[in-house]
């Protein structure tokens, strides 16, 4: 009798310690945001790691228990092409309860400055809205303040969304679809973004030749 006990402890005392493991990760990154915010509040900062700790695990969990495998390799409706892993990984993975989101969220607002929420999204997001927006405006060098208003505008809730998915290349492809509707908008603005994107590439390539022959 003392021995299955002494078993279904051990074995309790596993699975448990088998959990923390495994939210390690989680734990690291939501102690190391909020460090950066420098709350120096403990009480706002232990509910804000809270908060982004519960969400990513929620995150993780969801991912991990919906595959893509349990998505049928159909095609994509807009292209005709056959859904790949990836595509079938985001459709999986944007069927969590919005819950999740709203709860994170929410608590983000209600405990931080919206300036400190941005801060946030940005870590879970490695920063894609600033540096996109660098792009474009490489690429496009007379954007006006107004098609810079509105592609930002895009790339927010790019990163908003983006947040509910597990690895860097769904987060790049939840980027994608609001690129994409950033170089529509700037074609119906009067401006041609294939041609734009490949004055901007030649001029690359022209300056690396230069630089080359300089040497």
């Amino acid at each position: 009798m003392m021995k299955k006990i002494l078993v279904v402890f051990f074995m309790s005392f596993w699975a448990i310690s088998l959990k923390a493991q495994d939210n390690t990760s989680e734990q690291k990154k939501a102690n190391d945001w909020v460090a950066e915010l420098k709350l120096d509040n403990a009480k706002k900062e232990e509910k804000v790691k809270a908060l982004i700790f519960n969400h990513l695990v929620a995150v993780k969990d969801w991912h991990n228990s919906h595959p893509a495998s349990t998505v049928p390799a159909g095609i994509n409706p807009r292209t005709g092409e056959r859904l790949n892993e990836l595509y079938r990984s985001i459709i999986a993975d944007s069927a969590m309860p919005t819950e999740v989101h709203q709860t994170l969220m929410n608590g983000l607002r209600q405990e931080l400055t919206p300036e400190q929420v941005i801060f946030i999204l940005d870590k879970y997001t490695v920063g894609k809205v600033d540096f996109t927006m660098k792009g474009y405006k490489a690429i496009v060098p007379d954007l006006t303040a107004e098609e810079e208003k509105t592609i930002r505008t895009y790339l927010e809730e790019a990163r908003e969304m983006a947040i509910d998915f597990k690895n860097m290349k769904q987060i790049s492809a939840i980027f994608e679809i609001y690129k994409d509707k950033s170089e529509a908008y700037l074609n119906a603005n009067g401006r041609s973004w294939r041609q734009l994107y490949k004055d901007y590439t030649n001029k690359i390539k022209a300056e690396k030749a230069q630089k080359s022959n300089e040497k």
